[in-house]
Formats: structure tokens, sequence, C-alpha cells
């Protein structure tokens, strides 16, 4: 089983960034070792804001069919997405917006585990849901869902177990079915 896995922010210090990680280790480590895990950056797709006009000028870049490539390649995908104001990063929504311009079905009807973290009590829910109600609408069948409030004192990313017991335990179990085909 080969993996995607990608935090929905282009953030260098990305609190997402570092929990898909975690959870890609988490899958690696426990749930299922022969998986092969790639983890990507947005920032090495970098492209500019989507635009009707750009699009009619230059046509979809070369980094939104790159990234849709990769998501193609995957038989799966770990995506941890940022909140800002309630929403998807700008970063992410302009990536998602282009390669929707390749074909709608940007998740390519891959299989898909999805989280959020926040500094705050919410653990980035409302993205979560608004990811989670979209994403069958572009090709994705959502096999679970993780959300974890106040980052700052729930991760510790000095430790090789950056979770406490109780979030490893609820993360294994949605990796699980991401492995397990369960939705």
């Amino acid at each position: 089983m080969r993996i995607l896995a990608f935090a929905a922010s282009n953030s260098r210090q990305s609190i997402n960034k570092q929990l898909v990680v975690a959870a890609a280790n988490l899958m690696k480590s426990e749930v299922h070792p022969p998986v092969e895990i790639e983890v990507v950056d947005l920032n090495d797709y970098d492209m500019p804001i989507y635009s009707i006009d750009l699009e009619n000028a230059s046509g979809v870049p070369n980094a939104a069919h790159s990234f849709y490539a990769k998501i193609g390649a995957a038989d799966a995908l770990l995506i941890a997405y940022a909140e800002h104001n309630g929403n998807y990063t700008a970063a992410f929504k302009s990536l998602f917006d282009w390669m929707s311009r390749i074909d709608q079905k940007v998740f390519q009807d891959k299989p898909m585990v999805i989280m959020a973290t926040s500094p705050g009590t919410s653990g980035g829910a409302n993205v979560l849901r608004t990811a989670e109600t979209s994403a069958p609408f572009f090709g994705a069948e959502v096999r679970g869902t993780f959300s974890l409030p106040k980052f700052p004192e729930s991760f510790d990313a000095t430790s090789p177990n950056p979770l406490s017991p109780e979030k490893k335990s609820e993360l294994r179990e949605v990796l699980s079915a991401l492995v397990n085909g369960e939705a």
C-alpha cells in the first residue's frame, strides 16, 4: 500500500504537518508496517492563486499536474487540514482549484483519513467538517477523521510518542480503518 501524506498548509512550522508526520510514523510502525508513505510539502508546489484569466492565458501550472499525479500514484491519502478563519488555507484551496481544472475528481476515488489540529479547543473542527462533507464530491472516500485540540498541550514534538496514550489509540483506530477498508 502506497500512501501520500501532506498537510494542507504552506506554513514551514505547520502544526498540521507535524500531526500528519506523526500519523505516518504510527501507520508505519504499528498499524501497517509494510506501507510505503510519501510525505510531501505544499511549498514544493508553489503556484499563483487560481484565476480563470491565468488559466486561459497559460493553462494549468505544471506544479498542479505534478501534485495531481502524486495523488493518482497513491493507494490512499492522509491529509491534515490547517484551519484559517474556519476554512482551508489559501495555499491549499488554490492548489485544489487548479487540480480541479484537470479533473473534478481531484482525489481520484482514493480512500483517505483526514485530520486537523489547532492551538485552540476546536482542533480544527470547522475545516474538518468542511473537508469531510465536500471530499466525496471530489472523488474521495473518507474512512475516518481525527481532531487534536490544544496542540501545544496535546503534542510533544520532542518525544518519539508525541500523542497521549488516549489520542494515540484514537488515531491508531482511524488509521486502521484506512488499511482495512472500513468507512
